[in-house]
């Protein structure tokens, strides 16, 4: 017999298991030999999910029945315990989409929070890769730590740094810095310095008066381009034989996403041609005066 396999189909001790309820209620618990999760449904014993299958269906000592199912990252983030604003699932995978996170990249983080973020760009740099964090409030490590250590059980390659990432940052070659802090335009000297050409800034801001400050300050910069910034708007559907519609509930807004490159200055003045002598640099036209595509 497989094990290996059989053990990923059945929950173990130590496991995290997302209950959810006939009313699609969740409740998160992590299971432990000889414990009970009581809630308003009754009683569950641990022992009956450990060893038992997941995506199997568990009763209440009230007779209520119960799914249980691992958690997804989304999942936990929803559930576990907070401290500083979480950044929202829907948030976290435009982060690492957009910021182009891979295995084996090093990636400097502004802003530890309660983690959520965190375990996400470890998950996405994998066992190859290192994320730095810059956290300037101590007091909020133990909490974090643990939040992070519940989905990624190895955090060897996550070094943290009791700093203030708007100071500067030491290391060189980085590949992506991500940033959940309040002001990032004054990080943005520091940055340039640390990230390699071609790496990607991403920031995570709540208002559009912040991202203004922060579009300004990259620009002033010079040494980042293709600044963009975005916010997501989640919203399910409710489907059935007889009705399909959007969900009453939508979850809105939460922030704003602005990813810039780090490349070298733009040029201004004259200009060396590789493939012919100098020249001088031309202005680019009005928009306006811009050949239109046919339609």
């Amino acid at each position: 017999m497989n094990q290996t396999k059989t053990d990923k189909n059945l929950f173990q001790p130590g496991d995290l298991a997302l209950l959810i309820d006939r009313k699609a209620r969740r409740y998160m618990i992590t299971l432990a030999d000889g414990e009970t999760y009581h809630c308003h449904l009754g009683r569950l014993e641990h022992d009956q999910l450990i060893g038992g299958s997941i995506g199997g269906w568990y009763r209440t000592d009230k007779s209520h029945v119960l799914l249980a199912v691992r958690p997804t990252l989304g999942d936990f983030v929803r559930q576990m315990p907070r401290g500083p604003q979480i950044i929202y699932p829907k948030d976290l995978g435009n982060i690492v989409n957009l910021a182009d996170i891979f295995p084996g990249a090093t990636v400097v983080e502004g802003g530890l929070g309660s983690g959520a973020l965190t375990a996400a760009l470890l998950r996405a740099v994998g066992s190859t890769g290192r994320v730095i964090n810059y956290e300037i409030d101590e007091t909020v490590l133990p909490k974090a730590k643990r939040n992070i250590e519940r989905v990624i059980p190895d955090v060897s390659n996550l070094e943290i740094k009791i700093g203030n990432i708007y100071e500067g940052i030491s290391e060189r070659g980085v590949d992506r810095v991500v940033l959940d802090v309040p002001e990032p335009w004054h990080a943005i000297p520091g940055i340039a310095d640390a990230l390699t050409m071609g790496g990607i800034l991403l920031s995570f801001v709540p208002t559009i008066l912040q991202v203004q400050r922060l579009v300004l300050a990259l620009q002033e910069d010079g040494r980042f381009q293709m600044v963009e910034s975005l916010e997501t708007l989640l919203r399910t559907w409710h489907v059935t034989e007889r009705s399909v519609r959007p969900d009453h509930r939508m979850v809105a807004h939460s922030g704003f996403l602005t990813t810039a490159v780090r490349c070298e200055p733009r040029p201004s003045g004259r200009v060396r041609s590789e493939i012919g002598p100098e020249t001088e640099s031309q202005p680019e036209p009005p928009e306006d005066d811009l050949p239109q595509e046919p339609e």
